[in-house]
């Protein structure tokens, strides 16, 4: 008998139904010594000034940025609290275990709450940040853990500056680059190389300058505290090597070039970089213009940058040919610090969604497809429920900090549209009047984060505290990506394609806000796997720990059109019927003129105005007349054409019909089963279903198993520690003394041996005591004074016999109870 999971295999939401990796941890409230309920969990009036609270200490926050799950390759890793729970996805859908179950890590020195997770991209370490603290896990394949604490002198106090997002770099080498930015006052990215220096930073991004002690800034506070940051991207551009930083007013910087101090990039990026300012040269060297001698010096800087990288590739490297990642390191050919560029000018305008007094902004990201990738497109989401699509037509360029580059013009990026998820709107529907601005006042706990499809480029969601959307961008890049590839050096085709394009095509996923109650429950964590174990799905968290599952669908194949007529050709063609004009309400009759030829006087006489007048009202009426009987005769003629075609579409199912009669028969006779239907045979290939999706999973599980059959170094050293402790514990062979079970045993027939003899010492002094109470005052001085002497002879043996005893349990490693006269004397004290 199969169980449930196993039938459904891809029905994830069944699976982790109930699965205990998602109850809530008992350590859950840190420091406040409450267990916390689903209610204090929600978002809501009542929970509302704990979100806004800016410390941990006081409690669970319900804003700020919070991914507190993710998956390294089938394994799910969950925060909870302090904890980092642990299960394998791909035992559960394989149906190995029927009783669910996880591990939590031994992470000791992380003892704050966490809040986000960061997995890198070889899927080794796991970056945990908190409110202030950061620390990295090493997750090696045999389970030995290592925890490693990042910054301690700038993130290991509450009086630190507060953390707002971690990223590990892809082009750190070995995936070891941290970057942790700081928001507040130290508006700052620091990057850690966790493999060199987990203490110290490699280098520092600073985006907002700091203040000078004598000046003053007509600045909002908003301006100068940063949210999130993101990584360009490109393939013969400074994408890749610009960082750009997102304010909590929505201005947004930039700094290029950045590459890790020790970085690992593809040959192929440095060569077509070489190409492209090489090409910018040779087209500024065709013309003069006064902006001709500025732009070729910072063009010489950037080939100066780039020469110093291309003399680190290895000897040999030329283009084309195949690319492969070398290490490197940052140029210090050019001694200026790289130039903080920004802020970027929005043209046009960015509008303001109706009924809100503008969010703050909250993340940032940016995107890039196929051959779009000159042309990128940046997103930004604002507490509020708006989101700003801005298209990168003027990439950022590498400039670094000099006299001339004071007076240069600020970036621009070109606003395509915005998008409203609809949160005022919804929050405004569900309340009265009275109550509105109170609910409107749930979105200061909003924290929009912005999660990157792994399979499909062009699609990104969008998860906060009253749900999760999907962006599509499908359509958009596929018209901007026609629009650029057209030979058009004006860009008309480009302009207008932007105006004909249908923007970007929001679907909504999950919406987490209780009508009856009024409260939500916001979203933690969203993660999409990419296991070929794990189904193609999203898995959302909710803030009092309930995970969700959607099937999300593949990119579909591109099919190539049979050739040939198609099967069957519609008498009324393709275009739908449209009725004729005259048939509207509007047009029925023709209208007459109100402006009848009337003599002054009120007897009627017939003149020849008034003649001309009948004439035209008869031949307006004449020409309608036979306009509708036209348009009757084409509806009849229709009508007519419709009927033969539903006679025709009757023919045709009849004789589908039949031929599927055929088909069951021939079915039935070639099974054997004609007392079968229909039903029995799709259970039949459910069952076959099954069975070829269980083969297919064993037989996957084989190759990979062929595919590395050795151990890997960790797994190695894992073993042999494992043996040495068998070793230590049970002993090299049979008759080994030197173990500890060869020890134990020795120590237990000790205590077995002598504990008979000291129960009956200790039975013999009790009935002495006893003689001694009963007969003490029948006694004289000299057998008082012997027998006191004789009971501290034999005390001082048992003294003796408790110590040697003692001293054997020590050398012996074995930990004893109190001997029998301390016992007595804590009695004796008792009473």
């Amino acid at each position: 008998m199969e169980t449930d999971d196993h039938i459904n295999q891809d029905d994830w939401a069944a699976i982790l139904e109930g699965h205990p990796i998602f109850n809530i941890s008992k350590n859950y409230a840190s420091g406040s010594g409450k267990h916390l309920t689903e209610q204090s969990l929600e978002l809501s009036t009542n929970t509302l000034h704990k979100s806004q609270d800016t410390s941990l200490e006081h409690g669970y926050l319900l804003s700020g940025r919070r991914q507190m799950m993710a998956l390294k390759d089938a394994d799910l890793i969950v925060a909870a609290g302090t904890e980092l729970r642990i299960t394998c996805l791909g035992d559960t859908k394989l149906g190995r275990s029927t009783r669910k179950s996880y591990k939590v890590l031994h992470v000791p020195n992380v003892d704050f709450e966490i809040c986000q997770l960061a997995l890198n991209p070889n899927g080794k370490l796991l970056a945990v940040a908190g409110a202030y603290q950061v620390a990295v896990v090493v997750l090696p394949r045999a389970g030995l853990l290592e925890t490693l604490q990042v910054g301690q002198f700038y993130h290991g106090t509450i009086s630190s500056a507060p953390i707002a997002k971690i990223e590990w770099h892809p082009w750190g080498e070995a995936g070891s680059t941290l970057m942790v930015m700081h928001c507040r006052w130290k508006t700052q990215v620091r990057e850690y190389d966790i493999s060199v220096d987990s203490e110290e930073p490699q280098q520092v991004l600073s985006f907002i300058p700091d203040k000078k002690s004598r000046s003053y800034f007509a600045q909002d506070p908003a301006e100068r505290e940063v949210t999130s940051f993101t990584l360009g991207k490109g393939r013969a551009d400074w994408g890749p090597l610009t960082v750009y930083a997102l304010t909590r007013s929505g201005d947004i910087y930039a700094i290029c070039p950045y590459m890790p101090r020790n970085a690992s990039i593809p040959s192929s990026y440095i060569h077509a970089l070489e190409c492209f300012i090489a090409a910018k040269q040779e087209f500024l060297s065709q013309g003069i213009s006064p902006e001709s001698s500025a732009l070729s010096t910072l063009y010489d800087y950037q080939r100066k940058y780039v020469s110093a990288l291309i003399k680190q590739l290895p000897q040999g490297t030329v283009f084309p040919a195949v690319s492969r990642s070398v290490p490197m390191h940052p140029p210090h050919t050019i001694k200026s610090q790289p130039l903080r560029q920004g802020p970027f000018l929005l043209q046009p305008s960015p509008r303001t969604l109706e009924g809100s007094e503008g969010g703050d902004a909250t993340e940032i990201a940016y995107l890039a497809f196929g051959e779009t990738e000159r042309l990128g497109i940046v997103v930004v989401t604002f507490q509020d429920g708006k989101v700003d699509v801005y298209l990168d037509v003027e990439k950022v360029e590498a400039r670094w900090e000099s006299k001339q580059e004071r007076s240069y013009e600020l970036p621009m990026l070109a606003v395509y549209e915005t998008i409203d998820l609809g949160l005022i709107s919804m929050l405004k529907s569900l309340s009265s009047s009275s109550s509105a601005d109170t609910l409107l006042e749930l979105l200061q706990a909003n924290h929009p984060v912005l999660l990157a499809d792994p399979i499909h480029d062009d699609t990104i969601y969008v998860y906060h505290a009253f749900g999760v959307h999907a962006l599509e961008f499908g359509d958009l890049l596929q018209s901007l990506a026609t629009a650029l590839r057209a030979d058009d050096e004006e860009g008309a085709a480009l302009t207008k394609t932007l105006e004909k394009s249908t923007g970007t095509h929001v679907a909504p996923i999950l919406n987490t806000f209780s009508f009856q109650r009024q409260c939500s429950n916001p979203v933690i964590a969203a993660c999409i796997p990419n296991d070929v174990y794990v189904c193609y799905s999203i898995l959302i968290l909710t803030s009092v720990f309930r995970i969700t599952s959607f099937p999300l669908n593949l990119p579909p194949d591109d099919l190539a059109p049979v050739d040939g007529p198609p099967a069957y050709i519609s008498l009324l063609g393709t275009d739908p019927f449209i009725p004729p004009a005259i048939f509207s309400r509007a047009a029925s009759f023709p209208r007459f003129s109100s402006g009848t030829p009337m003599t002054p006087s009120r007897e009627f006489m017939l003149t020849p105005d008034t003649l001309r007048f009948l004439g035209m009202q008869v031949t307006a009426m004449t020409t309608h007349i036979h306009s509708m009987v036209l348009a009757y005769t084409s509806v009849e003629d229709r009508l007519e054409l419709q009927k033969t075609e539903y006679g025709r579409m009757q023919k045709k199912c009849g004789e589908l019909l039949r031929l599927i009669e055929l088909l069951k028969e021939k079915m039935r006779a070639v099974q054997g089963v004609r007392e079968e239907g229909v039903e029995g045979r799709v259970d039949r290939v459910k069952e076959r279903h099954k069975e070829l999706m269980g083969r297919a999973d064993r037989t996957l599980q084989a190759l990979m198993m062929d595919a590395s059959p050795e151990l890997s170094e960790g797994e190695t050293k894992w073993f042999e520690e494992l043996a040495r402790m068998k070793a230590e514990i049970v002993g090299m062979g049979r008759y080994d003394e030197a173990s500890l079970k060869a020890r134990t045993s020795l120590l237990k027939r000790e205590y077995e041996r002598i504990m008979p003899s000291l129960e009956g010492a200790v039975a013999k002094e009790e009935r002495r005591r006893k003689l001694l109470s009963d007969s003490s005052q029948a006694l004289g001085v000299s057998q008082a004074f012997e027998l006191g002497e004789r009971s501290n002879i034999e005390k001082t043996k048992i003294a003796e016999l408790e110590q040697d005893i003692l001293q054997m349990a020590s050398r012996m490693e074995i930990s004893l109870g109190r001997p029998p006269s301390q016992r007595d004397r804590s009695e004796e004290s008792s009473q």
